[in-house]
């Protein structure tokens, strides 16, 4: 298997990724410039965080039309894993590729500290290796998190089982105490119907080793690994 790490002008998280990847999983990774067109035979794209193009206009709206958008758009429609971090899930957002938008924080003030995000589903690639419920502490570090949808958006991303990440306080309960940024219904990650397209406002990249404050990011990063493994052996 092989990882993709797209850059783009004004990442800030993209070798945190790859370091993610190809020191503590060990898995091939390789950069992926913004202006190609070639995904470079990966089996799995990760847009990371960073201020895309500065995010001078709406965050991720510039990044959208980079050249390789449209190669991941076709990547993801044909099954390939998507994951976006941060100001890669505000891409992906921009780019329809997940829906809802992403709105200042309700405080209007950037925020960089670390929270909890519980497990709501686990039948994705994302989130495999977890357990329902189970609560992972990472950081995050954003001023436009705050996850907004239509009322019929929120209804149908409920219905199908696409809020994959929320919000809780540190025993896993719902309250606002633990939502940072005022996003709808506590959400802090979805995915796309098919399941193979996320996103997520937390930093997993950032918390991979107990030195950095935790090391729950990399359940998402093994999960994605192990999803690509049993689709391997599943056409083998």
């Amino acid at each position: 298997m092989k990882f993709g790490v797209v850059v783009f002008p004004g990442s800030n998280c993209d070798h945190d990724a790859f370091y993610a990847i190809g020191n503590v999983l060990q898995k091939p990774v390789e950069f992926i410039w913004h202006q190609s067109e070639n995904l470079a035979n990966c089996d799995a794209v990760i847009l990371p965080g960073g201020f895309a193009f500065g995010d001078y206009l709406r965050t991720g709206a510039i990044a959208r039309f980079s050249p390789v958008m449209k190669s991941v758009e076709k990547f993801a429609k044909g099954g390939g894993v998507v994951l976006g971090i941060c100001n890669g899930f505000q891409i992906l957002c921009e780019a329809g590729l997940l829906p809802g938008a992403m709105m200042r924080n309700s405080g209007l003030r950037y925020i960089c500290r670390h929270v909890n995000i519980r497990i709501e589903q686990t039948n994705t690639p994302f989130t495999s290796a977890a357990q329902k419920g189970q609560v992972l502490k990472m950081p995050i570090a954003h001023n436009d998190g705050n996850y907004t949808c239509d009322d019929a958006t929120l209804a149908e991303l409920e219905k199908n089982r696409q809020v994959i990440f929320r919000y809780t306080t540190p025993d896993g309960s719902d309250d606002n105490a633990g939502n940072p940024n005022g996003s709808m219904a506590n959400i802090a990650g979805v995915c796309n119907r098919e399941r193979n397209v996320a996103g997520l406002m937390p930093h997993p990249e950032r918390a991979v080793e107990s030195v950095l404050g935790s090391a729950d990011g990399l359940v998402i990063f093994r999960s994605m690994a192990e999803a690509l493994i049993g689709a391997a052996k599943a056409t083998a």
